[in-house]
């Protein structure tokens, strides 16, 4: 299925019966806004994932800001979401991609492959006159069996004795120097990662095309192996996800990340680009 799909594409089949939506509106300074945004209006039938109540795990010493959730759980709340293996999935956001690509990301590494990401997103959707909804939905439960692909994921383990190949940080220039850390205790990143900011997959709010991503990430297509990472693996989902549309198939995700890395006080930390 295609990464990305368009606002068209999604208006023509909200009413087929195999397509859930998924609404992930958040945002990290109020994490209310995105349900409260959701109660307020969504496309018609989306059901609601939150990032730190549905998409993430509990937050311990080790393991970052946002680890991964428990799968079980994870696929309990899927099978009442109505989401199994018979279901297309299409997750939007608001935030200009930050937060669907996690749950695009998740989906995947259960083994879920019919899932995309609605290009532009809800303000887009709205500012094309299309219908919205205040009405919630009763999707009827199903199971979902998941199968976890560990060979998505890079851990921190292997990053600590050089075992993986490129390392890709997502996030703006500015943090990758170390010069603006606003969320983390610590600024910099993990030596020898070179920066590719997330946002740069899109313009005015519209994902790149495929081959505009290949141009993109050229210089990657050689790598043997890739990881990124972010400050939490949240954005740097949208990264894999750029990198997937631009055919790059050795793509791994460093679910930790930044806010993990540093978590251990014996790790390094770079502040001038990596070469």
């Amino acid at each position: 299925m295609e990464e990305i799909i368009s606002l068209n594409w999604l208006h023509e089949h909200l009413q087929d019966q195999d397509i859930v939506i998924v609404d992930c509106r958040f945002n990290l300074a109020d994490p209310q806004e995105g349900w409260k945004a959701y109660l307020s209006g969504h496309i018609p039938g989306a059901v609601f994932f939150d990032l730190e109540k549905d998409l993430s795990g509990q937050v311990l010493e080790h393991g970052g800001r946002h680890p991964l959730p428990d799968v079980e759980e994870l696929a309990l709340k899927l099978g009442r979401a109505g989401i199994d293996a018979t279901k297309t999935v299409i997750a939007y956001d608001d935030q200009g991609g930050q937060y669907a690509p996690r749950f695009w990301w998740l989906l995947r590494y259960l083994g879920h492959e019919q899932v995309a990401v609605l290009d532009e997103g809800y303000s887009a959707w709205c500012a094309q006159g299309l219908s919205t909804s205040s009405e919630l939905p009763s999707p009827l439960k199903t199971t979902f069996v998941a199968t976890p692909h560990d060979e998505m994921l890079e851990q921190v383990e292997a990053i600590e004795q050089g075992e993986v190949g490129l390392l890709i940080d997502s996030r703006a220039p500015d943090r990758y120097r170390g010069e603006n850390e606003t969320i983390d205790p610590k600024a910099g990143h993990i030596p020898g990662a070179l920066n590719r900011f997330w946002m740069d997959n899109l313009r005015n709010q519209k994902w790149l095309s495929s081959n505009e991503l290949r141009e993109r990430f050229a210089d990657l297509q050689a790598a043997a192996s890739i990881t990124v990472y972010c400050g939490s693996g949240v954005t740097a989902c949208a990264n894999v996800l750029a990198m997937t549309r631009a055919g790059l198939t050795n793509v791994k995700l460093y679910p930790g990340s930044w806010s993990d890395w540093i978590s251990y006080n014996d790790h390094a930390i770079e502040t001038a680009p990596s070469k």
